[in-house]
C-alpha cells in the first residue's frame, strides 16, 4: 500500500508518532467516535502512544496499514482509517472525530479505499463488519460499494458497549 494518497478533499497517509495528541483529541478519547470501534476508548496520551507502537510495527510487517485522514485545505486531522492484511485477505475499518460526521468524509475515504485495494494483485477478498445498530457505516459501506453477505448473530463483543456479544452485517467487496 502507498504510504500517502489523495482524494478530492482529504489526504490519507501513514500514520507516525507526532500524530499522537491530534489523535487522542479528535476521536480516539471520545466515546461517540469509538462506541462501535474494536479498540477501547483512550483514556490517556498513552494509550495512544502505545498504538502507535503498534501502527508503526504493523507497517513493516505488511499486516495492518494504519493512516491518518486529514482535510487537503488545512492540514487538520479528522480521523484515521486501516487495512488489515491476512495474506491477501482484508479486513478494514475507519474512525472520524464528531465534529466530521455527515460530511461525507467516510464516503471518500472508503471509496479511495477501495480503488486502492482494487490495484493490489495479492488481494483476493475484501470485507468488514459492523454492529447492526451501525447505520450511518452500513450506508457508508454500500455507497461505497460493497454488499452484504451475511447476518453475524452475537459475533462481537464491543469493548466500548459493556462487552456483551452483539450481532453483525459482515460486508464484502465484490472482486
Amino acid at each position: 500500500m502507498p504510504e500517502r494518497f489523495e482524494t478530492e478533499r482529504l489526504v490519507l497517509q501513514r500514520l507516525r508518532y507526532e500524530d499522537a495528541s491530534e489523535i487522542f483529541y479528535t476521536y480516539a478519547s471520545k466515546i461517540e467516535s469509538t462506541k462501535f470501534m474494536t479498540w477501547p476508548t483512550h483514556k490517556s496520551l498513552r494509550d495512544t502512544t502505545d498504538f502507535l507502537k503498534y501502527a508503526v510495527s504493523s507497517w513493516r510487517s505488511k499486516t495492518d496499514f494504519s493512516y491518518c485522514i486529514r482535510l487537503k485545505n488545512s492540514n487538520r486531522l479528522i480521523g484515521s482509517c486501516g487495512i488489515l492484511n491476512d495474506l491477501g485477505k482484508i479486513q478494514f475499518g475507519y474512525v472520524f472525530g464528531p465534529l466530521h460526521w455527515g460530511q461525507g468524509y467516510a464516503t471518500e475515504t472508503c471509496r479511495k479505499l477501495v480503488e486502492e485495494l482494487r490495484k493490489v494483485p495479492e488481494v483476493y477478498r475484501v470485507n468488514t463488519f459492523v454492529d447492526t445498530e451501525n447505520l450511518a457505516s452500513m450506508k457508508v459501506l454500500r455507497k461505497s460499494g460493497l454488499e452484504e453477505e451475511a447476518i453475524l448473530l452475537k459475533w462481537f463483543r464491543f469493548v466500548n458497549q459493556g462487552n456483551e456479544p452483539k450481532d453483525c452485517i459482515l460486508f464484502k467487496l465484490p472482486l
